[in-house]
């Protein structure tokens, strides 16, 4: 029996639903030995499910056109759900396609586009979201009928890093010399990898108080309080 018929008792096999393995089982019962290898099977139905027909070899002198049937489409959008930072050439080696056929299909058929990462302050649990919702709530219940009076009573603040080091700046550096006198040499700054905490605080009307912690300084709320003295003081 010639390789074209085998293929052909597998396109037929696969057409009434078979799986590769139920295939492989029907063929060892009829042609024992002389049977096609379960990878063979298997190579031909992925081959028949991605929309091909022939049963014949194609020629050497170059890829065969792709047709893009629904069964391919949905074989794409299965391997993107299962991976969406996936690149075009890695589902194409997978399915064994063209970049241009996952390309279109992809684009053209299923309407999707790679987006980034949407940055976001906090990546909070569904029972931290649901306290800010709370929080929201009592918030708006504050303010009532005049939410401008409260909104102006309201001071925040928030914390930073930052790195401790002051470069003189070229001007600052200048110096008065005569004509013909080499000029003063100044040290390249190299950036200090220590750093400092700065907090800051602010109102509807702009920043009241920005602050330095000390070196050496424990963060705890003894000197949490100190800030709220002198933000007070001010």
């Amino acid at each position: 029996m010639s390789k074209t018929e085998y293929r052909s008792v597998i396109k037929f096999l696969f057409k009434e639903g078979l799986s590769p393995a139920q295939i492989k089982e029907r063929l060892d019962g009829v042609y024992k030995e002389s049977a096609p290898s379960y990878s063979t099977v298997k190579n031909w139905v992925k081959e028949f499910r991605l929309g091909r027909e022939t049963v014949e070899d194609f020629g050497h002198d170059g890829r065969p056109v792709e047709v893009l049937t629904p069964e391919t489409i949905a074989l794409i959008e299965e391997e993107v759900l299962s991976d969406r930072r996936l690149k075009i050439r890695e589902i194409a080696a997978r399915l064994v396609l063209s970049k241009s056929t996952v390309h279109s299909a992809i684009h053209e058929h299923l309407h999707m586009k790679k987006v980034s990462a949407r940055w976001v302050p906090k990546l909070l649990s569904a029972v931290q979201r649901q306290e800010r919702v709370r929080c929201a709530s009592e918030f708006l219940d504050l303010c009532g009928e005049n939410p401008k009076t409260v909104i102006e009573r309201l001071v925040t603040g928030d914390e930073t890093m930052i790195l401790y080091y002051d470069p003189q700046s070229k001007r600052e550096s200048m110096e008065w010399r005569y004509k013909g006198e080499k000029p003063p040499r100044k040290a390249k700054v190299q950036q200090s990898t220590k750093k400092l905490m700065c907090t800051i605080f602010w109102d509807f009307q702009g920043i009241l108080m920005v602050d330095f912690k000390e070196l050496n300084t424990v963060v705890n709320g003894e000197y949490y309080a100190s800030l709220i003295y002198k933000l007070r003081d001010k």
